[in-house]
């Protein structure tokens, strides 16, 4: 019979959820249970693009998402060659306000030690020779960015994890979450467990499970959409992974020849219980028409699938990660603004630091000092999403 008693229970087994374990196996925290009612990247992680940039606004994320490729880069090389593959990355405008931001996030990408440069249109020509960009006036590239496999990385997490003694508990309809005798108890419809800390990383579920413990979030999910094509000619090489301020398309390699484009975001809330999962008309049609205009080599691609997904944005656009002031044990890892991918791996590394030195260490928390949920107040008004692939920083970026 499974023990319905852990040092740790996390609900959620995406990426952040299995990374977690990962990491807190290797820190020798546990025992440790992973529950999730479905299974391993069932949710967003699913349905995530799997880029991995550097190209982001503010030292922290920086950080993390560099040591996520790291990371990344040895599992795949350790256990899936397929599971990352650096790429680079290219982003370009033809707005002159917009090539100002790239000039000022350059210079600021360089104090932050990033790898990125500007790059001419011939040169973005030779690099990605589907596209037109006889229109561009400023381009930057990142050679040391990556693609992820979301799926895959997350079973690699998840298979380390078990091997190192963590238990997976899946498929069973989740009930309820409540404190009682000292103990977190997380209840399905076939089992009770008890643990004294709980890591709550349900993604866009996050929201309602911490409102019912009485510990609300600033939270609002929403839904953002993607989709694989299928180009008549398929590339022989690895492309980069790209994106298009101005029209807010992006696209990455897949296997067999196949791409990966989005960003159809929807920036309302909707509820992640009935949110459509099927691609909109509207975002297809935009999506042929961005090809049309900017990769005239793929108008002609094919479309294999088109789907939804729903993350989870924050105030600030910076996720809540770390312990629930007020809350014995209770931790939250969520609010990735659509990149928990790019960031899982560094963000689950710091989050087991300070489960395994104990959540009132100065020294643990100091690595999550700009993500702690407790930067917000407990009446947090209604707010807007605000995700996407920006250059600027602040709660309402411009590009």
């Amino acid at each position: 019979m499974p023990s319905d008693s852990f040092e740790v229970a996390i609900l959620g087994a995406g990426i952040a959820g299995c990374a977690l374990a990962y990491h807190l196996v290797e820190q020798k925290v546990g025992p440790i249970v992973v529950y999730d009612p479905r299974t391993p990247s069932a949710g967003a992680t699913g349905r995530a693009a799997g880029i991995v940039t550097e190209q982001l606004w503010n030292s922290w994320d920086v950080a993390v998402a560099r040591e996520s490729k790291v990371e990344y880069a040895a599992l795949a090389r350790r256990w899936d060659p397929s599971a990352y593959s650096t790429n680079g990355f290219a982003r370009w405008t033809h707005d002159p306000a917009a090539e100002t931001a790239l000039a000022e996030a350059v210079e600021r990408l360089h104090g932050w030690k990033v790898s990125v440069e500007r790059l001419e249109p011939d040169e973005l020509s030779r690099r990605v020779p589907w596209g037109r960009f006889d229109d561009v006036r400023g381009a930057i590239w990142s050679p040391d960015d990556g693609i992820v496999t979301p799926s895959a990385m997350t079973e690699i997490y998840a298979e380390v994890a078990r091997q190192g003694g963590a238990e997976f508990w899946l498929g069973t309809p989740f009930k309820s979450l409540s404190w009682a005798n000292g103990r977190w108890e997380l209840t399905s419809a076939h089992r009770t467990v008890r643990a004294a800390r709980v890591v709550v990383a349900a993604g866009a579920w996050t929201k309602q499970i911490l409102r019912q413990v009485g510990h609300p979030v600033p939270l609002a999910p929403y839904r953002t959409q993607a989709a694989v094509l299928k180009p008549s000619v398929p590339s022989e090489q690895l492309f980069p992974s790209v994106h298009d301020i101005d029209l807010d398309v992006y696209v990455r390699p897949e296997a067999n020849g196949r791409i990966l484009a989005g960003d159809g975001t929807e920036l309302v809330e909707v509820d992640p219980e009935t949110f459509r999962p099927g691609g909109d008309e509207s975002f297809v049609t935009h999506l042929a028409e961005s090809f049309e205009q900017r990769f005239p080599g793929w108008a002609d691609a094919e479309l294999v699938r088109a789907w939804a997904g729903v993350c989870a944005s924050t105030p600030d656009r910076r996720p809540l990660v770390g312990p629930i002031r007020g809350a014995e044990g209770l931790f939250v890892v969520a609010g990735f603004n659509g990149f928990g991918v790019m960031r899982a791996g560094g963000v689950a590394r710091r989050l087991a630091g300070v489960l395994a030195v104990g959540a009132g260490s100065p020294s643990g928390l100091e690595s999550l000092a700009p993500v702690l949920p407790e930067r917000f107040g407990p009446d947090v008004p209604p707010f807007q999403p605000r995700p996407g692939f920006t250059l600027e920083g602040g709660s309402d970026p411009r590009f």
